[in-house]
């Protein structure tokens, strides 16, 4: 499945815009697994950046949908996040400058072909013992739900480890998405449970990972 970004951006509200961070992502901050100068790569409308920022930390937060970084720039007026449209299989001018990657959703959207050129251009733009955090969906079922854009544990392992980088926990979890923006997928799981907000909530790993030298 290829998306065009620009257009979803532009043209539909996305079933991840929440307005708020993604809890696992606030589960992480509060877990100790974020510090120092923040890379959120592919941050959307910049929620989890927003969240980031406000706890105190340096985020520098890229999207390469222009439409998402120009929204999370106006989201974001009155915080301090550097917000840069940037490819994430490349990353260049940020070589050695992070000591924390989030990656909230971004893994499972890139084609097979980039995966290993993503993870390598991560490895390039952290400093010595930096840690990623990524979120990506899985081939697992919350309930009958799955995920729209599976990927199973052993493509991430593998395409990490070759990318420098030693993981440290793998372990299911979850992200919310909006029902009304997602009602097609949606509607084919009518047994599937939403929360007082009206959100659905959509099977992940949740992957902890440390740069290897």
């Amino acid at each position: 499945m290829i998306l065009d970004f620009d257009d979803l951006y532009t043209t539909a509200t996305v079933p991840w815009d929440l307005g708020e961070p993604q809890p696992a992502v606030v589960a992480l901050d509060r877990a100790g697994r974020l510090s120092g100068a923040v890379l959120d790569v592919g941050c959307g409308l910049g929620d989890n950046a927003i969240y980031l920022a406000r706890k105190g930390f340096r985020v520098t937060a890229i999207d390469a949908a222009r439409p998402a970084v120009e929204q999370a720039r106006r989201r974001a007026a009155e915080v301090d996040i550097d917000f840069r449209v940037a490819d994430a299989t490349d990353l260049t001018g940020f070589a050695g400058r992070f000591d924390t990657v989030l990656d909230s959703a971004l893994y499972h959207c890139l084609a097979e072909a980039d995966r290993g050129r993503y993870v390598t251009a991560l490895h390039r733009a952290t400093k010595p013992g930096a840690r990623l955090n990524m979120l990506c969906f899985s081939d697992q079922k919350i309930g009958p739900v799955p995920s729209p854009l599976p990927v199973p544990e052993r493509n991430i392992r593998d395409t990490l480890t070759a990318g420098g980088w030693a993981i440290t926990d793998f372990a299911p979890g979850e992200l919310l998405a909006r029902t009304e923006p997602s009602r097609e997928f949606v509607e084919q799981y009518p047994e599937a449970e939403t929360d007082d907000k009206g959100r659905i909530a959509m099977p992940i790993w949740i992957v902890q990972a440390n740069r290897v030298t």
